[in-house]
């Protein structure tokens, strides 16, 4: 007899990624998964190498990380937790501070993992809404109960692109109980060229129940090696220390993500490509006659209309033809959307040129 699973496990949808292959020899065009198109920089690619052929245990501190986080930001290395990716640092916060009755609060179109950390902890999942496609500091707080424990948010968001400013952040953590935990998942954050945005550290240092998590997935360029960390207040960052695996991240994660950090010319470069292909492929895309979604970070969100031939499904599976893959997002409340991750700039001109022919085709119906 198969065991039976805690109740609730099995209600949990899986998490679908983005496609990453397409049948055939035929090279592919991936712009589905947020990954940065100009990789990771040399320096952390070294550090990997010469880490990976030593056969112990990595530090279970991760002590030079932290402290190399640290410097980079100007935080105190006590207050980090690192983590495979912040993705291991969303679930150890639910675990730690959710359990059955409790209830977590996360806006419409969030990351979907947030769902899955509340509902394997047994908690509830609380869905508020938002307006135009933005997180809505006035329906979060609607949501709030007496039972309320978290609210996760994602600033910027995936898969919208847009953001909160700091003085909306401010708000909403002035205006939640004390005993409730913000999460600010700012995954995004170093793409981020906007005066009034602030990734969390503020008000994690001025506050006891804040806490932000980060990646080096992004714009580091080292998603393969699930490195992620998170900045909380003490109490916090010891209940982390607590729960998590002991050796957690690997010895050339480690080293990866020190020398990543090191390279600062290699995310200013990451940076500035982005900077300037958002904007290019936003205003190519919106001359097409498609809505894109305003974006602060390294993909757009584009909509479709909503006629026979033209839906996003279609453009899909166009582009598919092409060895072009974008990410569908329905799982996020966007059936008639795809995301388009910035690319190279070959990459991009190719996926533009791609939807300009579909489109005058008048679809996959012409």
């Amino acid at each position: 007899m198969t065991p039976e699973p805690r109740p609730g496990i099995l209600d949990i949808a899986p998490y679908v990624p983005g496609e990453s292959e397409l049948e055939g020899d035929a090279p592919v065009i991936k712009l589905s998964s947020n990954e940065t198109p100009i990789g990771p920089s040399a320096a952390a690619l070294e550090a990997f190498r010469k880490e990976v052929a030593h056969e112990r245990y990595p530090d279970g501190s991760a002590r030079e990380l932290r402290e190399a986080i640290a410097s980079a930001y100007g935080l105190n290395p006590a207050n980090i937790v690192c983590g495979a990716g912040s993705d291991e640092l969303l679930s150890l916060l639910a675990q730690a501070y959710l359990g059955p009755g409790d209830e977590a609060v996360y806006t419409e179109h969030g990351f979907l993992v947030y769902r899955i950390v509340i509902q394997a902890n047994g908690a509830t999942p609380v869905v508020a809404s938002e307006r135009d496609r933005r997180a809505d500091v006035d329906a979060i707080l609607a949501k709030v109960t007496g039972g309320t424990k978290i609210v996760f948010l994602a600033n910027p968001n995936n898969p919208t692109g847009t953001y909160l400013p700091y003085d909306e952040l401010q708000r909403l953590r002035k205006a939640l109980p004390e005993n409730v935990l913000l999460v600010i998942d700012a995954a995004y954050a170093e793409y981020v060229r906007r005066n009034d945005y602030e990734a969390g550290i503020e008000l994690v240092a001025t506050t006891d129940n804040t806490v932000m998590t980060r990646t080096f997935s992004k714009i580091h360029g080292l998603a393969a090696l699930r490195l992620g960390w998170c900045y909380a207040p003490g109490p916090i960052a010891d209940v982390l220390n607590r729960i998590r695996g002991p050796f957690n991240i690997s010895a050339p994660a480690i080293a990866a993500g020190v020398a990543a950090l090191r390279d600062t010319a290699h995310a200013a470069k990451a940076a500035d490509h982005n900077e300037r292909w958002l904007a290019w492929l936003t205003d190519e895309i919106t001359a097409l006659g498609l809505d894109v979604t305003p974006s602060v970070a390294n993909f757009v969100l584009i909509h479709f209309p909503d006629e026979d031939g033209r839906r996003a499904g279609d453009v899909d599976e166009a582009l598919k033809a092409d060895r072009i893959i974008l990410r569908r997002v329905t799982g996020y409340g966007f059936p008639n959307a795809l995301r388009l991750s910035v690319g190279t700039e070959e990459e991009n001109r190719t996926v533009v040129s791609a939807l300009k022919a579909f489109m005058e085709k008048g679809g996959a119906a012409a």
